[in-house]
């Protein structure tokens, strides 16, 4: 990170929200680390009280190994005094209004000290219950938002959120924002108070249905995918984050476990994926860019497809290797050696596939359950959940393991470039064109992952 991105935080106070996020944390990590001279950071998290917000925040950011570089570098005693001097923990819900923070005290120095929110708060799950994704993912934007413009010195709102907003889209998808209203078809004008009454109407028929609380979060996750299929978009989650503006982990682990016999995914496809780190870098030096340019609404994608992709095919081919020399072990303590698997690029092959292979000896075995329900039953069961939860998933993931868009980031590529930036040990702060991927997988990712199963 450049001098000059790091002494813009000088003196600067933030609000962070989201504060317990998996990026959220790294970005604080990373303010810290750079400029211990930042004056405050506020961070919001869900809690009841002052006592609960500290406590969250020592024991899910703090306490975590991803603090292990500055706690060595400056000693326990001096990371803790530094957490203690300029974090403010803030108990608090971007769901409602004032972000939920009840202590007027509290509110009334954040509005008065505040020079940049960074709102990062979201739920990640694609098949949310719709009213509770419209409320964190729309409406949580919206509040934070309005809490930004009631503040005296704020200067800056970054908002954090997922490049897949684009829906379905292949080809190049630019770095460009929605205006209020748009869908990715064009053909129906989207109101987000609208939809709150949708979601408000349904959960009131629910109650008078006498519907139990199971059945209702199955219905209101229905009516999010049908509300977003509505719209021309795959999920929840990303209808949500449109209207308030993936990863390879499961099946990485999943292989290392021998659990994975065949997947749905275009090999030729890029896997747009890009290290935390980066992004956290990259928010930063946005940040410092248009601190004083009022009025601006410049997207920043920090993605990998555009300049440095990496397919599936290469990812597999990875995964096969770092498994075949450092296998996970098994509850028996012996290694698991997974087997090749069974890549289909199409969902049509996939069904076919999964119905010779997995679902007509299900069915037999149904059969069987019937027949001697003591001897089968169970087994039929845990069986045909696990086939369910499979095919579930896949249904999730599909709009992402067969997407064909690439993400252009010329805007963090002009910003990088306009400020000479410099490669920093081979890696510049928030370029992906400097990555081996061969090397970030084998040395980082994967390991970062079977060190994170082992420790569960």
């Amino acid at each position: 990170m450049e001098p000059n991105r790091v002494q813009f935080l000088e003196n600067k106070t933030l609000l962070v929200t989201g504060a317990s996020g998996f990026l959220s944390k790294v970005f604080v990590e990373r303010v810290l680390s750079l400029q211990p001279n930042v004056k405050k950071l506020y961070l919001l998290v869900r809690a009841s009280d002052n006592k609960s917000a500290e406590q969250r925040l020592h024991n899910e950011v703090f306490e975590k190994d991803l603090f292990k570089v500055l706690r060595k570098n400056i000693g326990d005693e001096s990371l803790n005094a530094l957490v203690s001097e300029k974090v403010v923990p803030v108990p608090g819900d971007v769901t409602l209004n004032n972000m939920g923070v009840s202590d007027s005290n509290l509110l009334q120095d954040m509005m008065q000290e505040t020079d940049i929110v960074v709102h990062a708060a979201a739920t990640t799950r694609f098949d949310e219950r719709y009213d509770v994704a419209l409320r964190i993912n729309t409406f949580g934007a919206l509040n934070v938002l309005n809490f930004a413009k009631k503040s005296v010195k704020a200067q800056l709102l970054l908002h954090v959120s997922t490049a897949y907003v684009c829906g379905e889209r292949s080809g190049l998808t630019q770095e460009i924002p929605f205006a209020m209203g748009d869908t990715l078809h064009g053909k129906n004008k989207v109101d987000i108070n609208t939809e709150m009454q949708l979601v408000e109407q349904r959960l009131k028929q629910l109650v008078e249905q006498g519907c139990s609380e199971e059945e209702t979060k199955h219905a209101m996750r229905d009516l999010g995918l049908k509300r977003a299929k509505h719209f021309g978009l795959p999920n929840t989650y990303v209808f949500t984050k449109v209207m308030g503006e993936i990863t390879v982990d499961t099946v990485i682990v999943s292989y290392g476990k021998g659990m994975l016999k065949c997947f749905l995914i275009d090999q030729k496809t890029a896997c747009d994926i890009i290290p935390v780190d980066m992004v956290a870098n990259a928010m930063i030096a946005t940040s410092a860019e248009h601190f004083h340019d009022s009025g601006s609404h410049t997207v920043y994608h920090v993605a990998s497809s555009y300049r440095n992709p990496i397919t599936y095919k290469q990812i597999n081919e990875i995964i096969i290797r770092y498994f075949k020399k450092s296998p996970l072990l098994g509850r028996s303590g012996m290694p698991i050696v997974p087997k090749a698997l069974v890549l289909l690029s199409t969902k049509a092959m996939f069904r076919l596939y999964t119905s010779l292979r997995f679902k007509l000896p299900l069915q037999i075995l149904g059969l069987l359950s019937i027949t001697f329900p003591s001897q089968f039953g169970n087994t039929y069961q845990h069986h045909n959940r696990k086939f369910k939860m499979g095919m579930r998933l896949v249904e999730l993931y599909e709009p992402y393991l067969l997407f064909k868009g690439i993400f252009d980031d010329r805007n963090l590529e002009t910003l990088r470039i306009k400020n000479g930036a410099k490669e920093t040990n081979g890696i510049p702060g928030f370029s992906s064109k400097y990555i081996d991927w061969e090397d970030y997988f084998i040395n980082t990712h994967i390991p970062g992952l079977a060190t994170h199963l082992l420790n569960k």
